[in-house]
């Protein structure tokens, strides 16, 4: 570890003690070794250069502005963080689990993996209290304007329905055009823009949070990077893990917040909404 991290200080730790001082660049891997340090100890810097949609070469500055003499000793302080976070249980506590599948994963295995992987992170990273006041946001809402673009607007979309189902008031703004624009122009007190954001977020929906801060509107960001700047722009904010071996990123966390907050809706008063989501369904 590099002199200013000595002592007790996780390499998580103190990435995110200096991450204003870091590059655009540098930022995104940041985010990704915060928040997939599993990942980044184990894989190449070409492979975390990819994942975190950045260069090898600046995966390597990025290690010497930590003070590092380049990505192995990094890599190295990500392993032994790891470690430490995943010290097999003492005796007499608790018994380990059965591994979910052999040491020998096949590609689809190991992709069924990581996203059962990261439903246990995901549920272990969201606290009550944040879910209680984001589902309590959402079903009081005068208006709900969900922010997603590319492969984050097939969530608005899904989330946009659950919501409809339960009589809540939602749009989506899922691309920069002069629509979903007027959209964010009618962002008033009465609505809570909700972000969803996966690894650099998309310029729309900064500019849409930033907005809802000047308008006094209410803010919610369900994302993937802890240090996300849509994070920092939210009231609330929930975080999911996308950690995956595939070539995109998993959304199996994301999916199971949607679905779980609208659950937390429908939980508030099942009989009424049973009724509504009948006659729905009889349409």
């Amino acid at each position: 570890m590099p002199a200013a991290a000595e002592g007790h200080q996780t390499l998580s730790t103190y990435i995110t003690s200096r991450f204003e001082e870091f590059s655009r660049s540098q930022k995104d891997v940041a985010q990704y070794v915060v928040d997939h340090l599993e990942e980044v100890a184990f894989h190449t810097a070409e492979e975390l250069a990819r994942r975190a949609n950045t260069s090898s070469s600046t995966v390597v500055r990025f290690s010497q502005a930590l003070g590092f003499e380049g990505f192995p000793d990094l890599q190295d302080a990500a392993r032994e963080e790891y470690r430490q976070s995943h010290r097999p249980v003492t005796a007499g506590v608790q018994a380990a689990t059965t591994p979910l599948f052999s040491l020998d994963h096949s590609p689809f295995e190991a992709a069924v993996a990581a996203d059962h992987a990261n439903l246990e992170e995901t549920a272990r990273r969201v606290s009550r209290t944040d879910v209680e006041a984001a589902v309590e946001a959402l079903a009081t809402a005068d208006r709900v304007l969900i922010v997603g673009t590319d492969q984050m607007a097939f969530f608005a979309s899904y989330m946009r329905h659950l919501l409809m189902l339960l009589d809540v008031r939602a749009e989506i703004a899922a691309s920069p055009s002069q629509e979903a624009l007027s959209r964010l122009n009618r962002i008033e007190p009465g609505t809570l823009v909700v972000g969803l954001s996966a690894g650099r977020p998309h310029p729309m929906v900064i500019r849409a949070m930033k907005l809802a801060r000047h308008r006094g509107a209410s803010t919610l960001a369900l994302v993937d990077a802890s240090l996300s700047e849509v994070s920092k722009l939210a009231e609330r904010s929930l975080y999911y893990s996308s950690s995956s071996p595939a070539f995109v990123r998993s959304h199996t966390g994301l999916l199971s917040l949607v679905q779980a907050l609208a659950h937390g809706i429908y939980s508030r008063d099942v009989s009424s909404y049973d009724e509504r989501i009948r006659a729905f369904r009889l349409k």
